[in-house]
C-alpha cells in the first residue's frame, strides 16, 4: 500500500498564506506530521500559484528537505516545474512525479522527465478526447498509457495508474464505474499498481468523510494499492490498516497491530 500525503498543496488556505508568509516553521510541521502518520511519499503541489509556481515549488522541496528524507512526490501540470523540483530532491530514494496522461501533449512533456530521474509516474485515464465515461473507456485509455509506457522503457512495477473518480453527486453510477475498471485493469496488468485522489467521490454531499472512509475499503477489495489522502485522518488510516490485514495484505497482522501501538488509527 502506497500512502501519498496530500496535505502541502497550495489549494489549500493555510499551506497557500504560509507559502506566502514563507513560514517554512508550518510546512516543515506539516511535513513531519505527515511522515509521522503513515505517509510513503509527500505530494508538493504549488499549481495555483501562476506565475510564482517555479520559485515556490523550489523553495518548498528545499524546505520540505531540510526537516525529513522522506520521498517526495512532484506535482505540476507545467514541465518545467516538474525538472526544477525533480532536480533538488536528495538521492537515496525513488522519486514520484504526478502526473501523466493519454493527451499526446501531455505526455511528451512529461516521458522524458520520468526516464531521466528513473521516476515513479501516476498516470490519469485521460485522452485528447476528454474524460472517461465508463469502465470500458478507462480499460481502453490505460491499456494505451501502459503500453506506451512501457515502449518507453517503464516497468509496470513503476506505473501508479489513476482511474479518475468522478463526484458520486453529479451521477450515482460514477462509483461503481471506478471499482469495475479497477478489476478489469487489475486482471489485465497485475503488475501495474493504483493511485487516486479519493475524496473526490464525496464532492458536493454531506459527512463525506464517511463516503470517503468506506469507499478506501471498497476499493482495496477490488485491488487499489495506493491513495493520494491525508494520512493525518486516523478514522481513514483506520479502513486502510484494517482493510490490508482483512485482505490477507499484512502478514500477522504486523502493520496494523504496529499502528496501533504507535496510535496511528482509530476505529
Amino acid at each position: 500500500m502506497l500512502i501519498i500525503g496530500e496535505l502541502i498543496n497550495t489549494s489549500r488556505k493555510k499551506i497557500r498564506e504560509a507559502v506566502e508568509a514563507r513560514d517554512a516553521a508550518y510546512i516543515q510541521q506539516v511535513a513531519k506530521d505527515q511522515e509521522a502518520a503513515g505517509a510513503n511519499y509527500l505530494d508538493v503541489n504549488c499549481g495555483n500559484m501562476v506565475g510564482q509556481e517555479l520559485e515556490i515549488m523550489k523553495w518548498l522541496v528545499e524546505t520540505i528537505q531540510q526537516v525529513t528524507s522522506m520521498p517526495l512526490c512532484i506535482d505540476s501540470p507545467d514541465e518545467s516545474v516538474l525538472k526544477v523540483g525533480l532536480s533538488l530532491l536528495k538521492p537515496g530514494y525513488q522519486p514520484m512525479i504526478n502526473s501523466l496522461s493519454a493527451e499526446q501533449k501531455r505526455y511528451n512533456a512529461v516521458i522524458h522527465l520520468v526516464k531521466e530521474f528513473k521516476a515513479r509516474i501516476v498516470a490519469l485515464c485521460i485522452e485528447d478526447a476528454g474524460m472517461p465515461k465508463t469502465a470500458e473507456d478507462r480499460l481502453r485509455i490505460a491499456t494505451g498509457l501502459v503500453q506506451s509506457l512501457e515502449n518507453d522503457g517503464i516497468p509496470q512495477n513503476d506505473i501508479y495508474l489513476d482511474p479518475l473518480i468522478k463526484p458520486l453527486s453529479t451521477n450515482d453510477y460514477y462509483g461503481v464505474e471506478v471499482l469495475n475498471a479497477i478489476r478489469l485493469l487489475k486482471a489485465k496488468f497485475p503488475e501495474v499498481h493504483f493511485t487516486c485522489g479519493l475524496s473526490n467521490i464525496s464532492y458536493g454531499l454531506p459527512n463525506r468523510g464517511v463516503l470517503n472512509r468506506l469507499f478506501v475499503v471498497q476499493t482495496m477489495t477490488v485491488g487499489m494499492d495506493g491513495y493520494i489522502l491525508n494520512p493525518t485522518d486516523k478514522a481513514m488510516m483506520g479502513m486502510v490498516y484494517a482493510s490490508q490485514a482483512l485482505l490477507g495484505q499484512d502478514k500477522y497482522c504486523t502493520k496494523y497491530l504496529k499502528a496501533h501501538r504507535k496510535g496511528l488509527y482509530v476505529m
